[in-house]
C-alpha cells in the first residue's frame, strides 16, 4: 500500500558517489521527500551543493541544494534513512540510529549477514522482512529497524537465479565478474591502474558472492527469527574491467536434474513478483530482459534498462561442464546500490513493516 503522504527521508555518506546517486534516485520519487542529508565532518555545517562535488550528469536537486550537511548522528530530520557509508564506520552509525527510531536502509556490508538483519532483494526474497519484528524483539527497538541489500555483483546473478532455483533446483554456480570502475567508488581505480589492464582481484568481493546468494535464497525459519541458507556451492572470480558503470558476469549453473536452455529461457521470461505487484515506484516490469542477440548484454548498451533497475540476460546455452551458461548486467550504482536500497524501502513500506 503506497504512504498517505511522502516519507521524510534522509541521506548518510551524502557526498560520495552512491550518496549522490541516492540524492539523484529519491528526487521525484512520490513515496519519499528529503529532508536531511548527512556527512563526514569536514562537510558538516556547509550547504549541500558546497560540499558536494556532484559527479552525476546535471547539477543536484534544486531542493537539496541549500540543505545544511548534518553528522550522522541522531537528531536528523526524516523518518527513514538511506545510508551509503564506508563499512568501518556504518557498523556503528546505523545501529545508534535504528535505536533511535529510524528505518535504515544499507548500502552497506556491516550488517548484510547479521542473522536478524534482511538482506534483501525485494524480487527474490521479500518474505525476509519478516525478520524486522525479531530485530526489534532482539534489541529492544520500538520503530527502528536496519535493512540491508546485497553487494552490487550479487544482485544481478541472484535476481536471475531466483526463477531458476524455483524451477529447477540450482546446486552449483561457477561465476566470473567483469566489473565497472564505479564500483570501487569515486575516483575509483587509478588511470595508470586500470588502462589497458584487467585486475583480477576485488578485496572481499568474491567472499560476498559465495555467501550473500545462499542467505538471499535461503528459507526462512516458521519463527520467523532467522533464515537457514540455500544448499548452494558458488565459486565466483572477480575482475576489475575500465567501464564505468555497469557490472558483467558469466554464469555456468548445475541444477538438480538436466534443464535445456529453452525452459531457462522460459523461465526468466516468466517471472514476476512481489514489488511490481505492490507499486512500488522503483520496480520495472519485467526486472529480467532477457536477449537473444549472440552478443548481448554488453555493458555500453544494456546497463541502462528498465532506468538501471533492470537485469538483462543473455546468451543462454549449453554448458560444457555444468548444465547451462549465460551473462547477465546489471547497474551496479543504481541496481546494484542505490536503487536497490530504495526499492528496500518502498517494498518494506507496502507490506506495513514501517513507519
Amino acid at each position: 500500500m503506497a504512504p498517505t503522504r511522502p516519507l521524510r527521508a534522509g541521506v548518510l555518506g551524502a557526498t560520495g558517489a552512491v550518496g549522490q546517486r541516492f540524492v539523484q534516485l529519491l528526487d521525484g520519487n512520490p513515496w519519499f521527500e528529503i529532508t536531511a542529508l548527512a556527512a563526514s565532518d569536514r562537510s558538516v555545517g556547509l550547504p549541500y551543493a558546497q560540499a558536494c562535488t556532484w559527479r552525476l550528469p546535471g547539477d543536484p536537486p534544486p531542493a537539496t541544494r541549500d540543505l545544511t550537511v548534518q553528522p550522522c548522528e541522531p537528531g536528523l530530520d526524516c523518518e527513514v534513512v538511506f545510508s551509503a557509508l564506508p563499512a568501518g564506520p556504518a557498523r556503528e552509525i546505523e545501529e545508534r540510529l535504528a535505536a533511535a527510531g529510524y528505518a535504515v536502509f544499507s548500502n552497506a556490508s556491516a550488517h548484510r549477514m547479521g542473522p536478524d538483519v534482511p538482506l534483501l532483494i525485494p524480487e527474490v526474497n521479500p518474505d525476509h522482512l519478516r525478520l524486522i519484528a525479531a530485530q526489534r524483539r532482539a534489541r529492544g527497538w520500538d520503530k527502528g529497524c536496519i535493512v540491508t541489500n546485497p553487494n552490487c555483483s550479487t544482485i544481478g546473478m541472484t535476481l536471475a537465479l531466483k526463477p531458476l532455483h524455483d524451477a529447477f533446483g540450482v546446486r552449483r554456480v561457477i561465476v566470473t565478474t567483469m566489473q565497472a570502475l564505479s564500483g570501487a567508488g569515486y575516483p575509483g581505480v587509478s588511470a595508470l591502474d586500470s588502462l589497458d589492464n584487467v585486475v583480477p582481484y576485488i578485496g572481499g568481493e568474491e567472499a560476498k558472492l559465495t555467501s550473500e546468494p545462499l542467505k538471499l535464497l535461503g528459507a526462512l525459519t516458521t519463527d520467523g527469527a532467522a533464515v537457514v541458507p540455500a544448499d548452494i556451492a558458488i565459486s565466483p572470480a572477480c575482475n576489475r574491467v575500465a567501464t564505468r558503470d555497469g557490472h558483467l558476469e558469466t554464469v555456468s549453473v548445475e541444477f538438480a536434474h538436466e534443464v535445456a536452455p529453452e525452459e531457462v529461457v522460459a523461465a526468466l521470461r516468466a517471472f514476476r513478483s512481489v514489488p511490481q505487484r505492490l507499486g512500488c515506484p522503483s520496480a520495472v516490469e519485467p526486472v529480467l530482459v532477457v536477449r537473444d542477440e549472440d552478443d548481448r548484454p554488453q555493458t555500453y548498451l544494456d546497463r541502462d534498462a528498465g532506468g538501471g533497475m533492470a537485469v538483462t540476460v543473455g546468451r543462454v546455452r549449453r554448458c560444457e561442464v555444468f548444465h547451462v551458461k549465460f551473462v547477465v548486467l546489471s547497474h551496479n550504482t543504481i541496481r546494484g546500490a542505490a536503487g536497490g536500497a530504495i526499492l528496500n524501502a518502498e517494498i518494506a513500506i507496502a507490506e506495513g513493516m514501517i513507519p
